[in-house]
């Protein structure tokens, strides 16, 4: 007897002690898992299914986790400016042997469904395995709200920072969180804190367009 099941988005004829090669499935190696998409079953009486068989199902053995042989994707746009770009994939797979085939009660066998790795369900498990993680984590973020006002009490305490020439009020939020909140601070900045700041909040070159420094020195004298 054979089946031609699905699992991948691809169709394999199997039949019992067939080692198969399939696209990564949710399993350990030595775990036992259930295909139930069965589209035919073969033999002396052979069924078609529409689209699955009922009941049907292939069982198999996990044997190991592996990657496929490494294919190269080579593109090039002519007419965007010349551009080309390599890349390699390899696929990541699942080796199994065929143990059993199910003509009936496949819905009751109590083996472990054949889940790809990347399905909504396998995704949903990891989900569920990852809320313990993140309730341990929650004491942390409590620490990082309690320790907010502390700095935004520090910015309050500053400088009107707005007074700069193109300075507002997002510009000045980032000032702020940068631990800049008074005119002597920015007036007495030497170049290699320009340059540093200039990285810090990405705009090259500002600070001395503006002339930050000078307006900051006669600013924080008045």
């Amino acid at each position: 007897m054979f089946a031609v099941l699905k699992t991948g988005g691809k169709q394999y004829k199997v039949q019992s002690g067939d080692m198969l090669r399939v696209e990564k499935l949710a399993a350990d190696a030595g775990e036992k898992v259930q295909f139930n998409e069965v589209l035919m079953l073969g033999g002396d009486a052979p069924v078609v299914g529409a689209p699955f068989v009922e009941g049907a199902a292939v069982q198999a053995e996990v044997v190991d986790q592996i990657k496929g042989d490494k294919v190269i994707h080579f593109v090039k746009r002519r007419r965007k400016h010349g551009s080309k770009r390599t890349k390699g994939h390899r696929q990541q797979l699942t080796v199994l042997r065929v143990t059993d085939i199910l003509e009936k009660g496949g819905d009751k066998s109590g083996v472990k469904a054949a889940v790809g790795a990347g399905s909504v369900a396998a995704v949903a498990v990891a989900a569920a395995e990852a809320k313990t993680p993140a309730k341990a984590a929650a004491p942390k973020k409590a620490e990082e709200k309690k320790a907010a006002p502390k700095t935004a009490a520090k910015a309050e305490g500053g400088d009107d920072l707005k007074q700069l020439s193109g300075v507002g009020p997002a510009l000045e939020k980032k000032l702020h969180e940068a631990g800049v909140s008074t005119f002597a601070q920015i007036a007495a900045w030497t170049e290699e804190d320009v340059a540093a700041m200039d990285e810090k909040l990405s705009f090259k070159g500002r600070i001395e367009r503006e002339g930050w420094i000078e307006q900051a020195k006669e600013l924080a004298k008045g």
